[in-house]
């Protein structure tokens, strides 16, 4: 080995992207490799990926030593990447093979450059308009300029590959040869962006002072401008000639996005989410290593791309919960964005109109630097605040609008303004019941009730996803229509609101309504443009849509979120409440926002008429400080399974009696103790909470801690560090 490379016949130690413990040993091939490249290798009887992670170990007989078959055309890992991983491993306690897996999620890295056939839109028309050719036409307008294979573009829209062959005949569809993976459109830094308020200048002003690691908190009001200033942080990163990740949320926000980053630099940028086509997610993967990708706009996972040279991270919506990973490896994408960028001299934008507490703690203490939008943009103004005490309300069972509000949608309709009614329940009622013998239909793999959605006609369990047909016999006492919705999800709102106003145009906005993203974008398109009177939604509206007819909004239940004893919960609450609130009142027109509430007087609620949004902050701080809970302590859960409740409780309670590697460091076990829901997918779920003073080696005693548990069966345990819910 000499700086780095192996030559033939060395031993290189090959880290796999299968479940092993451990680094394999194999012969560096004809020509060598280097230190960081991607290589194919042989195990058993399969050929798998791998990283040449280092020398080989040498305990093994070298003659039974096998070669490795060989290396990959792609860029080697870079040694911050490898850095990055390792860290992000040891902090999440996950296998360094989990890790990989996590950085090459892109298919047919080993193929080998070559031209394709790619099928685009075309310029003709066919001659005969039937369903197939038309969900091809659909599918094409959908991803608007992207090339898709013949096999993908068949299997996106449903139809063999014939029809597709016979709209290439008649010029509907072009197809052409292409290299497999090319570089995307270059972004212009230097056009012109949109003129900046003072406030909206001095904040890009101090994004972009300084050179090396920094991390911001970017605070701003709904409808402040937070997009337009980090978006000039992007401009002074493209010029600094790095590259750029910005992180959304959600993929239904990604359309409006790509237009506002499109009007900004002329191009659009490189995608990395689910919905994605898998010719376009190998194409980025690449490009990204070898600096034919200059901005990236993706969800969590897009921060295990193999930059070339990563400048600048925004994570946009930064409290969102959905950057939380909930199974495989657990991470906080925040939370890695700010460790990746200081592994590689990169700025850190965290932005969001309600920050979680962690972020507003770092600002405080002044890990953080903290930039600030105090007013909206344009003549927009923040929307009045008011609580409806639903105890004074006349309202009948079984209806939910309450008098107050129904006279205020009535207003807006008659000026020609919008009203959004939110709830934060999907589908049409939560828990069906038999009134005749009280049963509460449950799903059979899950102890959770499961949903009504009367528009799917079906019921749905929303921890994994099992429907069945509505059932008209109860399935306990046999009893015969007596079965009954109990409270309301957003379709039975839909049916009321639609009765209370029955000459206004309803529209339901639930993700459960849409088979794919085109169809989402067109219908938030259609309601901006005016075409409703009355919206109906969950928190799927609370992010970052803009409406400009809307003045009021409503929300149905502002309790909701306060109930139970999550450590988050209020707020969470604080922050749905205020980011629902924001959609009201974005143009020219003053908006109003409504909060039915049956207790007015508890303190998130008044905190979140008030706008006190310091003092919200701090006076929760405090409570979690005196608790000694994060962002003042820490936190790890850890959830036992398995296909009996016995075997995973007895594994709990062995871990509970033997914890003295956790009281060395001053941390405590609570439990165990049945998970809130007890059994996901037949498997029944026991949780352990650990907590420890801030500042220990928590993860090093975790590890210590769990190390001798050899998991029998079907059994499985995984720790959580940091969690964020407590299912």
């Amino acid at each position: 080995m000499t700086a780095g490379f192996f030559h033939e016949g060395d031993l290189v130690g090959v880290l796999t992207t299968q479940p092993l413990d451990r680094v394999l040993d194999y012969k560096a091939p004809e020509g060598g490799c280097q230190l960081g490249a991607f290589v194919e290798v042989p195990l058993g009887p399969r050929k798998v990926l791998g990283v040449v992670w280092g020398p080989g170990r040498g305990d093994w007989d070298y003659a039974k030593v096998r070669s490795v078959i060989r290396v990959l055309d792609v860029p080697p890992m870079r040694e911050e990447m490898v850095s990055f991983l390792e860290k992000a491993g040891a902090y999440t306690l996950t296998p360094m093979s989990a890790m990989l897996r996590l950085a090459t999620r892109s298919p047919g890295l080993g193929d080998p450059p070559s031209m394709r056939k790619i099928y685009r839109m075309g310029t003709g028309e066919v001659d005969r308009v039937t369903p197939a050719r038309t969900k091809v036409l659909a599918v094409l307008e959908e991803f608007g300029g992207l090339a898709f294979t013949l096999k993908e573009l068949a299997e996106m829209a449903g139809v063999g590959t014939s029809v597709v062959k016979g709209m290439v005949a008649q010029g509907a569809v072009f197809e052409e040869q292409s290299p497999r993976d090319l570089p995307f459109a270059r972004l212009d830094p230097e056009l012109p962006s949109k003129e900046l308020t003072k406030d909206q200048a001095a904040a890009v002003a101090v994004l972009n002072e300084g050179e090396g690691y920094s991390t911001t908190l970017l605070k701003g009001v709904t409808g402040s401008g937070k997009t337009e200033v980090y978006l000039e942080a992007v401009a002074a990163c493209l010029q600094a000639g790095r590259q750029a990740l910005v992180l959304l949320p959600e993929i239904a926000l990604t359309s409006e996005f790509l237009t506002r980053v499109e009007a900004r630099f002329g191009a659009k940028p490189a995608e990395w989410h689910s919905g994605v086509t898998m010719t376009e997610r190998r194409r980025v993967w690449k490009m990204v290593g070898e600096g034919g990708a200059e901005l990236i706009v993706g969800a969590r996972s897009a921060l295990f791309l193999p930059y070339r040279d990563l400048g600048l991270i925004v994570v946009d919506e930064e409290h969102d919960t959905s950057y939380k990973q909930e199974d495989g490896v657990l991470y906080n994408a925040r939370d890695m964005a700010v460790l990746r960028a200081s592994m590689c001299a990169a700025k850190v934008v965290l932005a969001s109109a309600t920050p979680s507490l962690e972020s507003w703690a770092n600002a405080e203490a002044g890990k953080y630097r903290r930039v600030v939008l105090t007013s909206r943009f344009g003549a927009s103004v923040m929307p009045e605040m008011r609580a409806i005490d639903m105890r004074s309300e006349d309202l009948p069972g079984g209806k939910w609008v309450s008098p107050t509000l129904k006279r205020e949608i009535e207003a807006r309709i008659e000026r020609g303004e919008q009203s959004l009614i939110f709830l934060n329940r999907r589908g049409y009622a939560p828990v069906t019941l038999c009134r005749a013998c009280g049963h509460q239909i449950g799903c059979d793999q899950c102890d959770a009730r499961m949903v009504e959605h009367r528009f799917l006609k079906r019921l749905m369990c929303h921890q994994c996803g099992e429907t069945k047909p509505m059932p008209t016999v109860c399935p306990s006492c046999e009893a015969e229509d007596r079965l009954s919705p109990i409270g309301p999800g957003v379709e039975r709102m839909g049916e009321e609101v639609t009765a209370l106003f029955p000459d206004a145009r309803v529209q339901v906005l639930s993700s459960d309504h849409y088979g794919t993203a085109r169809q989402l974008k067109a219908h938030i398109e259609s309601i901006a443009a005016g075409e409703a009177d009355i919206i109906i939604g969950t928190q799927l509206v609370a992010k970052g849509h803009n409406f400009p007819l809307l003045t009021l909004v409503g929300v149905i239940d502002a309790d909701l979120g306060l109930q139970g004893s999550d450590l988050r919960a209020a707020e969470r609450t604080f922050q749905l409440m205020r980011q629902v609130a924001g959609r009201a009142g974005r143009a020219e027109k003053e908006g109003l926002a409504l909060l039915q509430s049956f207790q007015p007087e508890h303190p998130v609620i008044r905190a979140i008429l008030s706008g006190d949004e310091e003092g919200f902050w701090a006076a929760e701080a405090a409570e979690r400080e005196q608790a000694g809970v994060p962002p003042y302590g820490r936190m790890a859960g850890i959830v036992l399974s398995g296909p009996e409740v016995g075997p995973v409780f007895d594994l709990g309670n062995h871990l509970a009696r033997n914890d003295a590697a956790l009281k060395r460091v001053g941390a405590v076990v609570y439990g165990p103790a049945p998970a809130p829901i007890a059994r996901i997918r037949g498997r029944h779920r026991v949780r352990l909470l650990v907590k420890a003073p801030k500042g220990v080696a928590l993860q090093g005693a975790l590890a210590e801690w769990v190390r001798p548990i050899k998991l029998k069966g079907d059994l499985r345990l995984s720790i959580d560090i940091d969690p964020q819910s407590f299912f």
